[in-house]
């Protein structure tokens, strides 16, 4: 699966989740996807049980999965964040 997100995109939903999620540890929680970022805030991560996306300085990003239908679960998870709250 080709990783092609659109910067703004991964931005808005990690402050949504900020914003509206609950707070677990050094982190947010919303809609099965938790969200954080690094000491100096240059670097954010979202992640569920089976994707983890790192988002850093440049608009540079890595997603880190095993299978591409778990990704397509976190695009999913991402876009009904961005849409429903």
């Amino acid at each position: 699966m080709k990783n092609d997100i659109d910067s703004k995109f991964i931005l808005s939903v990690f402050e949504k989740i900020r914003e509206k999620g609950e707070r677990k540890g050094e982190g947010y929680l919303l809609g099965g996807v938790t969200a954080f970022s690094d000491f100096d805030g240059y670097t954010i991560f979202m992640e569920d049980q089976l994707v983890k996306l790192r988002f850093g300085f440049h608009n540079q990003y890595h997603f880190d999965y095993e299978k591409d239908e778990h990704m397509a679960q976190f695009e999913k998870k991402l876009k009904a964040i961005a849409k429903d709250y």
